[in-house]
């Protein structure tokens, strides 16, 4: 079993996104069986007394229009024992490489990519939360979960 975990500052919009986008894909592709798939914030800013906000909004709605459910997902931040379990921790930007690496142990160091690192244009996914452009947002992590299958052989 591949298990990921995609990372963005408050696990409300990117990477709930890509989270439930990859679930969506490997369930389309009859793959869901050999993934383990989540995300988490680098940040406690979507966090109140230990309980964590939903997805936000404009993201539920942009899952919605197409037909893909986050449901029940509420934020949580990133530990250091995710880094050991997991096998991929994916960040939507360098800001969240840069607190990754603060919190992630030395051994596991490897394991931290970004998320358009496995496109042809590797860079920042786009955040709706300052763009208002859910739609970028879209398109970016459906191309990182498109590149990153194909990175893994599916």
């Amino acid at each position: 079993m591949i298990k990921i975990l995609f990372v963005c500052h408050g696990n409300i919009c990117r990477s709930p996104m890509a989270e439930f986008i990859l679930k969506d894909m490997t369930q389309k592709r009859g793959i869901a069986h050999e993934f383990e798939i989540a995300s988490a914030a680098t940040s406690t800013e979507e966090i109140w007394n230990g309980v964590g906000n939903p997805v936000y909004p404009p993201a539920r709605q942009k899952l919605a229009e197409h037909g893909i459910s986050c449901e029940g997902k509420r934020a949580r931040q990133v530990t250091r024992e995710d880094f050991a379990y997991y096998d991929y921790v994916i960040g939507m930007d360098t800001q969240n490489m840069r607190n990754m690496t603060r919190v992630c142990p030395e051994e596991y160091q490897y394991k931290i990519s970004l998320m358009l690192d496995y496109t042809n244009r590797p860079g920042s996914v786009s955040d709706p939360w300052y763009s208002g452009d859910f739609e970028a947002t879209w398109v970016d992590v459906n191309e990182g979960c498109r590149g990153l299958l194909k990175y893994l052989g599916f």
